[in-house]
């Protein structure tokens, strides 16, 4: 499996898992909502929906027209099809949710797994935020290494652009950093013995995201930071 057909397969569980969809409904949010899926066709998501299918990680339903949508969407016999995760695809999507290695650190990859935070465990959470700014380090001080080398080759444009991916870089460092402390302040100040807290902790709460202080957040899956 691809990179990229596998990161579709996370998001369309982690959306099927808060409720069924209709096939047009959920292009729509994986276009509105998840950034990486904006350029998106029904021709791509499509094979992913059969693939699960055929795996027992969802079930289709045959329903009719679906309240709200375009009746272009609706015609042909696809249209009548909403897709219901399975109990065996809730049990695949907490594995995937589980998932912390390198590849939820990628551009695309953390920007989709950042979107399901509510739905992450707050250990896995901090493996991931943790990681990716590891690798963005790394990515800026490759970066400087760069721009010290060539500085004096590049015109004025050029050297421009590359300022303003290194502050690109720079500002999801920082925004990361934010997170990852709000995380171990939220963990610190969970008072032992709390049965509601310890609920929460074990759904995933988020209650220790950070109040923004002013400018904008970097968007996890513009591409200004890659």
């Amino acid at each position: 499996m691809s990179r990229r057909s596998g990161i579709l397969e996370f998001a369309v569980l982690g959306l099927l898992r808060e409720s069924p969809m209709h096939g047009y409904e959920l292009r729509k949010r994986l276009n509105t909502s998840l950034g990486v899926f904006r350029a998106f066709s029904y021709g791509t998501l499509y094979p992913c929906l059969k693939a699960l299918v055929a795996n027992g990680w969802l079930i289709e339903e045959t329903k009719g027209a679906a309240e709200g949508v375009p009746a272009a969407a609706l015609t042909g016999r696809r249209a009548k099809i909403v897709y219901r995760l399975t109990a065996a695809g809730k049990e695949h999507f907490e594995e995937l949710l589980a998932h912390s290695g390198p590849d939820a650190w990628e551009d695309e990859h953390f920007g989709v797994r950042f979107a399901f935070f509510g739905q992450t465990s707050r250990d896995v959470r901090m493996r991931v935020l943790e990681g990716r700014r590891s690798r963005l380090e790394e990515r800026l001080e490759r970066m400087r290494t760069s721009l010290a080398r060539s500085r004096d080759r590049l015109d004025d444009y050029t050297l421009e652009l590359q300022r303003h991916g290194m502050e690109s870089v720079e500002r999801e460092v920082r925004w990361l950093n934010e997170l990852i402390e709000s995380e171990r302040a939220g963990r610190d100040q969970r008072a032992p013995g709390s049965a509601a807290q310890e609920r929460n902790h074990q759904s995933g709460d988020t209650g220790g995201l950070p109040r923004h202080r002013g400018g904008t957040r970097p968007d996890p899956s513009d591409d200004t930071t890659t």
